[in-house]
């Protein structure tokens, strides 16, 4: 296994962690598993990432500006 060293916002670090955790998950599994099914789609021609094809569609109907309010309560 190789090691691969990124920068990213302490701030979506320590979400991500976070995500993990509850999940039971390790960052490196949560990362090596998105890049795998980036790299799958790639492969596939005219088709988008799983990740992606899973949330088209979810905010037609969604109200940004509750959205909005939901994540700074999160993120507070």
């Amino acid at each position: 296994m190789s090691k691969l060293t990124l920068s990213v916002d302490n701030k979506v670090i320590s979400s991500a962690k976070l995500y993990a955790k509850q999940r039971g998950l390790s960052v490196s599994e949560m990362v090596e598993a998105y890049l795998s099914a980036v790299a799958n789609a790639a492969s596939l021609p005219d088709r988008d990432a799983p990740i992606l094809r899973s949330v088209r569609g979810s905010l037609k109907r969604a109200d940004l500006k509750e959205h909005r309010k939901y994540l700074a309560v999160k993120y507070r």
